[in-house]
This record gives structure tokens, C-alpha cells and sequence, in this order.
């Protein structure tokens, strides 16, 4: 039981910082597309220079996204396959928590818990970004959108070092979706 008393507090602290770090992805793919077929990409200018981010930031992703499809055996080509276009969101976040419980005087018949004690109330407010990446794969040939892919997670960073890792970190988990693998129903 003691040692339940303990790993608790550790537990609860491990997945508070795990949920603040991860990032979320959904794919989706045209079922119809052979994307064996695919060997090579460039971007997508036209639809990247839309994306409602620093130039900065899109360097940094649009860097990401090269070398994870280099990595997936894709060469960069003046006449690609795969046309590369990004979108973002950013979606701010405010929670407003009130405490307003305690101990003291007054209770249920004398000393305990009221959860409308007095002197025990907190208001904390606390703002994160979640910001949204959507990543498409466009085939040049059909002109059409053939793989879809969305992380979505916390943005909160004051370090350059940590905001490129973060958004490689983004990159490389919504590429992890790619090449899509059909559900055995």
C-alpha cells in the first residue's frame, strides 16, 4: 500500500508531462492511390507562401518535411510525383480554474471539509497554444490531394533550440502516418 502512496505522485507527473509534449495525429489517404508509384516531390510554393506563419517557421518545417521524405527514400525533383503543401492553425487556449474549498470552522457540525469555506479560494488562469500542421500530399498527374496528415499539440516555447525540436518533433510524427497502410477489416 505504501508503495502505491508513492508511485502515484510519480505516475500522475510522468503523464501530466507526457500529455504537454505529444503530439496528436490523424491521416487520411485516398484509398485508390498507389503510392508505390510515388518516387519524387517538391513543394508546393504557391499553397506554402498562404500558410499563416513566420517565413521562419515554414523554412523550419518545410526542412523537416525534406528530410523525412528523403528519408522515405524520395528524391527532391524539378518534376515530381508529389507536390508538398502545408497549412497551420493556432488555436489559443485560456483555462480559468476556481478553488474555492478548504478546511476550518463550519462544516458539517464543527471541523471539516466545506467546499464553500472561506480563505481557501484560488483563481489560477493559464493560457497554452495548441497550434495545427496539416501536412498534403498532392499527385501531380490526377492534380489531386492523395494523403492528408495533422499533428496537433502544444506550441509553448521560449528557446529557438526548443521550438525547432519541436517542430521536427511534429514533422517526423505526422510523417510516421505516411505511407499509409490499409485497415484489414
Amino acid at each position: 500500500m505504501k508503495k502505491n502512496k508513492l508511485l502515484f505522485p510519480v505516475v500522475a507527473l510522468l503523464l501530466l508531462v507526457t500529455s504537454c509534449i505529444s503530439v496528436r495525429v490523424v491521416s487520411d489517404y485516398d484509398t485508390e492511390a498507389d503510392f508505390d508509384t510515388y518516387k519524387t516531390f517538391a513543394f508546393y510554393k504557391t499553397g506554402i507562401d498562404k500558410a499563416e506563419i513566420s517565413d521562419l517557421d515554414k523554412k523550419r518545417i518545410l526542412r523537416s518535411i525534406e528530410k523525412e521524405m528523403i528519408a522515405r527514400g524520395f528524391v527532391k525533383s524539378q518534376n515530381p510525383d508529389l507536390l508538398v503543401n502545408i497549412m497551420t492553425k493556432a488555436n489559443k487556449r485560456i483555462n480559468v480554474n476556481n478553488n474555492a474549498f478548504g478546511w476550518g470552522w463550519g462544516g458539517w457540525g464543527g471541523w471539516g471539509w466545506n467546499p464553500w469555506m472561506w480563505g481557501g479560494a484560488t483563481n489560477t488562469v493559464t493560457t497554452r497554444t495548441d497550434g495545427v500542421l496539416y501536412i498534403d500530399l498532392i499527385d501531380t498527374k490526377q492534380k489531386e490531394l492523395v494523403w492528408q496528415g495533422r499533428g496537433t499539440g502544444n506550441l509553448n516555447s521560449r528557446s529557438m533550440e526548443r521550438k525547432e525540436e519541436r517542430i521536427r518533433e511534429f514533422v517526423a510524427e505526422i510523417m510516421k502516418e505516411y505511407p499509409p497502410v490499409a485497415d484489414s477489416k
